[in-house]
Parts: C-alpha cells; sequence; structure tokens
C-alpha cells in the first residue's frame, strides 16, 4: 500500500482482510488505504464499499498536463485553505498540500460546510457512502491526518472537535 501511494496518491485502496483490530485497522489506514473490511463480510457490503470508493475517487486519477485557468465554481477557499476541485490542487499559506483521495473528500465536506458542527454520523454517511458501525473511530483517524497536513502553523487551526457533537471547519 505504501509503495502504491508512493507513485499514486489518488487510486482508491480498500483493505479486504481477517485481521480486524483496532491497530490493524489504524495500521491499514496509516499505511495509505481509504477502506478497510474485515472478514467475514456481505458481498453486498464490498460492492457497496467498492462503488463508493469508484464515486468519489471519479475524476481525481486523471492526470492534467496543464493546470487549467481556476473557476470560482471549482475552487474553495477557506482562510489560507484553498482548494481547486478542478485540479484536486491543495494549497496552505502558499505551501502545497498533498492528500490521499479520502482526506480530500473529507475536507471538501468540511469546506462545502463551513462553520457547521458536523457529527460523526455525517461525515460517515458523506465521505464513505456506506454506513459503518456506531463504535468505529475512522473519522477520528482520518480527522487527525488531515489535522496533521493542514495545521502546521500552530495559531490558526481549522478543524475543531466539538466534544459531544463533532467536528467544525472555523477559523481560530
Amino acid at each position: 500500500c505504501k509503495e502504491i501511494r508512493k507513485t499514486n496518491k489518488h487510486v482508491p485502496i480498500l483493505f479486504l482482510t481477517a485481521l480486524g483490530t483496532s491497530e490493524n485497522i489504524v495500521l491499514g489506514l496509516e499505511s495509505g488505504g481509504d477502506d478497510y473490511l474485515v472478514k467475514p463480510f456481505k458481498f453486498i457490503e464490498l460492492v457497496a464499499r467498492v462503488k463508493s470508493l469508484l464515486r468519489r475517487s471519479n475524476g481525481i486519477n486523471s492526470q492534467e498536463t496543464a493546470e487549467p485557468e481556476p473557476d470560482n465554481e471549482h475552487v474553495f477557499q477557506f482562510s489560507d485553505l484553498v482548494v481547486n476541485d478542478y485540479t484536486k490542487k491543495v494549497t496552505r499559506a502558499g505551501d502545497e498540500i498533498s492528500l490521499t483521495s479520502t482526506e480530500y473528500k473529507l475536507l471538501l465536506y468540511f469546506l462545502n460546510n463551513p462553520e457547521k458542527v458536523i457529527s460523526r454520523a455525517e461525515i460517515l454517511d458523506a465521505v464513505w457512502g456506506v454506513n459503518y458501525e456506531l463504535g468505529t473511530n475512522v473519522v477520528d483517524v482520518y480527522v487527525n491526518y488531515l489535522r496533521k497536513k493542514l495545521d502546521r502553523q500552530d495559531d490558526n487551526k481549522l478543524i475543531h472537535t466539538v466534544i459531544g457533537m463533532g467536528y467544525v471547519l472555523k477559523k481560530t
């Protein structure tokens, strides 16, 4: 998975494994996986997850030879964060940030809902498109990944935890 991520940051990766501990799941996701499904699983759930990954990665894999002019319809800006959804380019304070496809989808969801407190269930549905079991911490794991990449300046954090409710994208 790590080798694939070195050459292609946007290809969807789904782990299918019998290793279902929290440590195994976190290791798989930290290695660059977008989703993790523990055996035994129902085929219908596998199909739904594959469709979700393909639907959400549509267009991310296409390589552009020249960067087109930014189109306001495709550009999101929040504070010093700029995301061009056409070119999939993410910058913060002018520095380019490399995200996995799942991190990118999560960031877009936050950008489409600025200042709104978003529950973990809403994020799971919007970003992964599949109802996970309520005990999963995949949202927390990915929010943490995103924070590490976005919040390099200690004084200007963008993603905040609202205890008992979820997360919010807001200026400090």
